[in-house]
């Protein structure tokens, strides 16, 4: 075979593998297509797995997600219906169900999440200037789980009862959303916020509400202790004096019988000796009322002058 015979039989064959694989093309199990002529559809959607023909050259495969896509939104600053702002960062997830419209709509995923963007922040920012700042931020009525007195916690925080809640706010974005979204070509699955958080001006309002809310219930605490001391201490006081009392009375008796035993002793030592008994007496006396500097002048007719007499 001649160069140029060659030449042509492979320009043939190179035609013939760019018409075949101009002409085929694969879906798999996570796509979807839209087959396109110049730009504008033909047919329908297909979602069939495996190879398919089209027209090469001519036609076009647009493929499209068949799985769950995330639409992460931006934090934005919010006011709820009492006035108070609020940054709120929230989620969703989606699906491609018509792909004949989402690309007649939407064209792709890039013109799908900026109209996402649009929807989902207007519907979050209707819903939550509809709402007080406490459905915001709570979900259910549950009490409160804290240490002190919940119903003292729960007027620092706002707690009185919510009508909707963070749940069914979410829901209502979501069912609201999904309305709008209905002639896209696209469904919205969920919608959930994740993360909801005061601006600096509100932080600094709850911090100080909760910081005098802790500090009358420390008061509070300060008082009923002060209380119970004082009911300790004077229980105290009182058990002290009941045995002070007590033991003052039982000191008596002991010495009331010790001087009657005394008594007794004494009676008897008299009653035995009763000369004796009163040099003895005699002796206790001058004992008690005398000391070193004590100067002792005895008349002759004292007894005990008399005493001493008799003993020398």
């Amino acid at each position: 075979m001649t160069p140029a015979r060659l030449v042509a039989a492979g320009v043939i064959a190179l035609l013939g593998l760019l018409v075949v694989t101009g002409a085929v093309y694969r879906v798999s199990e996570t796509e979807q297509v839209v087959i396109t002529e110049f730009g504008q559809p033909v047919g329908g959607a297909v979602a069939t797995p495996g190879l398919h023909l089209k027209k090469p050259f001519v036609q076009k495969a647009n493929y499209f997600e068949r799985r769950f896509l995330e639409w992460d939104g931006d934090p934005n600053q919010v006011p709820t219906r009492d006035k108070r702002f609020v940054y709120v960062d929230c989620f969703a997830r989606w699906r491609i169900t018509d792909p004949l419209l989402f690309f007649q709509r939407l064209r792709d995923e890039a013109g799908a999440q900026s109209r996402l963007d649009d929807i989902l922040d207007g519907e979050t920012r209707n819903t939550i200037a509809k709402h007080d700042l406490i459905e915001v931020v709570r979900s259910t009525n549950r009490a409160f789980a804290i240490s002190g007195d919940p119903a003292d916690e729960g007027a620092a925080l706002g707690g009185e009862p919510i009508a909707a809640g963070r749940t069914a706010l979410a829901l209502e974005v979501l069912r609201t959303a999904a309305a709008r979204t209905a002639d896209l070509g696209i469904e919205i699955l969920d919608f959930r916020f994740k993360r909801i958080a005061y601006v600096e001006e509100v932080q600094k309002e709850v911090y100080a509400r909760m910081i005098s809310e802790r500090q009358r219930i420390a008061e509070r605490y300060r008082s009923e202790g002060a209380g119970e001391a004082a009911r300790i201490q004077g229980e105290k006081d009182r058990e002290l004096k009941a045995i002070t009392s007590e033991a003052y009375r039982r000191a008596r008796e002991i010495r009331g019988r010790a001087d009657a035993g005394a008594a007794d002793i004494y009676a008897e030592a008299h009653n035995r000796d009763p000369e004796f008994y009163r040099f003895v007496k005699s002796l206790e006396a001058l004992r008690d009322s005398l000391d070193e500097e004590t100067l002792l002048l005895l008349s002759t007719d004292g007894e005990f002058l008399r005493y001493l007499e008799q003993a020398r």
